[in-house]
């Protein structure tokens, strides 16, 4: 997990985000542990109750739950809506702003698609 003080996103945010992402390249897998908010407070030098609103964000989306005296865990099925997420804000989004840009730069729609099948054979 890296932390920037001079992101944009505030750190409990970052702490979300960086599980998320942790989470997606299955570095937390479904149904296994994850560490403890003092755990990542500890390791990272970051205020426990930063740590755990961030932790709390990804309860509130059901994708870690907390089991008292247990531990805290990745739910079944949280990738998917890690995914589900970051795909929508993906279409809404980056993929609105690059075809604002593409426009500006008077690119055609079938350059920016061959340059997209470019990319996907790379």
């Amino acid at each position: 997990m890296n932390f920037d003080e001079s992101n944009h996103l505030p750190l409990f945010e970052q702490v979300a985000e960086q599980i998320e992402a942790a989470i997606l390249s299955g570095a937390f897998p479904e149904l296994s542990q994850i560490p403890s908010t003092t755990e990542i407070s500890k390791q990272f030098q970051i205020n426990p109750a930063t740590v755990l609103k961030g932790m709390n964000l990804l309860v509130d989306k059901q994708i870690i739950e907390k089991k008292r005296g247990i531990g805290v865990f990745v739910k079944q099925g949280a990738k998917q809506i890690i995914q589900e997420e970051k795909r929508t804000y993906f279409f809404t989004q980056e993929i609105s702003q690059l075809v604002v840009e593409a426009k500006r730069l008077d690119i055609s729609l079938a350059e920016l698609i061959e340059q997209i099948e470019s990319g996907y054979q790379a």
